[in-house]
């Protein structure tokens, strides 16, 4: 039985969050490096845990109650190959125990932290109430070790989403597991189901942990140390930037390990520089390409795929061999079915397709996009010997789809309307002084991007570095431009703009981040905040 599960999302070590508690941005178009920060606490933003989030609530209803517990603990894991690993991880597996639900449901979910960091949960791409949200100093107080915490929500939307915490780089370990709201009126047919979380893993490979990672990576390019001996930064889970780029020195860490700053990894879909960490494994539902996981089948078999990215720092080029996918959803919204050879999922994407098995042993590869590696799993539908944990399916280099050729389908699409508020973020930073920030500013939960309940929110992200960021709103889908797919989790090239809208209609304080879980804790984060 497999055991191990990977990563931890971006932080937040403040007290207990609320509208009152945190100073605000004071203007209403913000969207300039020199916008103004009051002193004085803010009385006019909705707290997460108001009456206006009350009611949002409310309007969802309640549904069957689904009681989970989940607990968070140090373990030992198999990432097949004869390679184990000591992480972080969901009782005890990699990805942690799927959790699936019905749209409609009230999930009742318990985390117990048995880590030695105070940790949370975050449930990516839900509209939910924003005190479950699982943002520590914006929507909750962190999760102490020792301690346990309670989330409770409905679930409205069916889709493929995904939770991992929101405390420093945790997601970069084993922390992390599908969710899955099965639609009780499913529109699609097929005969069996394969959920694929993709992964990037270097904790606790050859003494490597995240957090070594980021301080590395912290020091930029002219501060490279090929020596080994990363060093760490121990700064007890949450958003607390004060030790990321914020004028505090890191501490040090017990870990130590190799250099993991990627240099030279290039990729002309992703526009250049493909990443920062390169990392010694990548994973198909917690498993190495040496000792793949294998999905069984008929051949015949209609088969739906739910692929989640939860990697670090890694988009993966994705390619059933022999086979075309249909793409019916992407980030858990329906999209007009389009087919395609191959797919491309920058960190916190999901896509959904159907695929029509064939007779034979097929290898379903994940590339990591530009860093000449790859992760694999199988899909047998007959005896037959299995491809070589180095196949390259020709469908990769075949027909690919991203994002923005899909467009949404009729049922999820917005109405034509002018927006009422533009909110426009710089993406700004460089490897060389790892610096990112929006807007020039780096994460603090004191930040507010004011929008109004019943608003049209325009977001214009320019991305004014050298380097792709998948920008991940909380709490909210937005649409691509002219009639595009719905999404929480959308790709920026370098130097290129992309315009995005949605609907203000789940109040709170919600982050807006990159998902490159070490561009966000170094900086790349802030908070839409809605007015009372």
């Amino acid at each position: 039985m497999r055991t191990t599960s990977r990563r931890a999302v971006l932080g937040a070590g403040l007290a207990v969050a609320g509208g009152g508690l945190l100073t605000a941005c004071s203007q209403d178009s913000p969207g300039s490096a020199d916008a103004k920060t009051p002193t004085a606490p803010p009385t006019d933003y909705v707290s997460p845990d108001g009456k206006e989030v009350a009611a949002a609530e409310a309007k969802r209803g309640t549904g069957p109650v689904r009681d989970v517990r989940l607990t968070a603990t140090r373990t030992r894991v198999d990432l097949g190959g004869g390679r184990s690993v000591d992480t972080w991880a969901y009782g005890d597996r990699l990805p942690g125990q799927e959790v699936r639900v019905t749209a409609g449901d009230t999930l009742a979910l318990t985390l117990a932290n048995h880590l030695p960091e105070a940790t949370s949960l975050h449930w990516h791409g839900l509209a939910l109430r924003n005190d479950m949200d699982g943002v520590p100093g914006l929507t909750q107080p962190a999760v102490k070790p020792g301690a346990s915490h309670d989330y409770r929500f409905t679930l409205a939307h069916p889709g493929t989403y995904w939770f991992h915490p929101h405390s420093g780089v945790q997601q970069d370990r084993g922390l992390y597991a599908p969710l899955i709201v099965e639609d009780p009126r499913e529109p699609l047919k097929y005969d069996k189901e394969w959920v694929v979380v993709l992964d990037d893993w270097v904790d606790g490979v050859d003494g490597s942990t995240p957090d070594a990672v980021l301080a590395e990576l912290g020091r930029g390019m002219g501060g490279m140390d090929h020596g080994g001996g990363g060093g760490g930064m121990d700064h007890g889970g949450g958003h607390d930037m004060s030790g990321h780029g914020m004028g505090a020195a890191p501490k040090p860490s017990a870990s130590s390990g190799p250099s993991r700053m990627l240099m030279g990894a290039t990729s002309p879909l992703l526009g250049g520089d493909a990443g920062d960490v390169a990392y010694p494994h990548y994973l198909v539902n917690g498993r190495t390409a040496a000792d793949p996981e294998t999905f069984r089948a008929k051949a015949g078999d209609r088969i739906r795929i739910r692929f989640v990215n939860a990697g670090g720092d890694t988009a993966f080029r994705v390619a059933l061999g022999d086979h075309r996918m249909t793409v019916t959803h992407t980030d858990g919204f329906p999209v007009a079915h389009a087919e395609t050879d191959a797919l491309l999922l920058g960190m916190g994407e999901r896509y959904d397709v159907l695929v029509e098995a064939k007779d034979g042993v097929f290898p379903l590869t994940a590339l990591a996009e530009g860093k000449k590696a790859s992760a694999l799993a199988l899909l047998r539908t007959a005896d037959g010997a299995a491809p070589d944990a180095s196949v390259r399916p020709r469908e990769l280099d075949g027909r690919l789809l991203t994002a923005d050729r899909l467009k949404a389908d009729a049922s999820v699409r917005l109405k034509d309307r002018r927006p009422d508020r533009t909110l426009t973020f710089a993406l700004t930073g460089s490897m060389e002084k790892y610096d990112w920030a929006i807007n020039g500013r780096k994460y603090t939960a004191s930040q507010r991007y004011p929008v109004a309940a019943g608003e049209r929110v325009r977001m214009a992200f320019v991305n004014r570095t050298t380097m792709w960021h998948p920008m991940h709103l909380h709490g909210h889908t937005f649409a691509l431009p002219g009639g595009g797919a719905r999404k929480d989790t959308a790709v920026v090239l370098p130097g290129k703009r992309l315009e995005v809208e949605f609907d203000a209609d789940n109040p709170g304080l919600w982050m807006l981040h990159c998902h490159n879980v070490y561009h966000a804790e170094s900086g790349m984060m802030t908070v839409l905040g809605y007015r009372k």
